[in-house]
């Protein structure tokens, strides 16, 4: 088993949600953590302010290449990984989901 990070692009709709709408999403994304199991390492939390650091200084980061949240999960293999992401409410909210493995390194 390895572990695989999900990376949430984008806001999709969120940003026009009211306070029940949001509250209403939130419950879906409890919803589908909790039916993950012991298959989530670390649930995550959104994000905000991204900046870019470069070379060349920094920059805003905004739009659909913006990191708005993660979550860490457990799966066999990058498919099962992508299944488990596949059931994320975010997915319906018109923001993109990123799944990359997690590295172990030793040291």
């Amino acid at each position: 088993m390895a572990n695989f990070i999900i990376i949430y692009h984008g806001s999709g709709n969120m940003q026009n949600m009211t306070k029940e709408e949001g509250m209403a999403h939130r419950g879906k994304w409890m919803e589908w953590v909790g039916g993950l199991g012991k298959a989530v390492v670390n649930p995550g939390q959104p994000l905000k302010g991204n900046q870019m650091l470069s070379t060349n200084g920094t920059s805003e980061v905004e739009g659909d290449s913006r990191i708005s949240g993660y979550a860490v999960v457990e799966a066999a293999d990058m498919d099962a990984a992508m299944e488990m992401a596949k059931g994320d409410p975010f997915m319906n909210m018109g923001g993109s989901i990123q799944v990359a493995e997690m590295v172990t390194m030793g040291g």
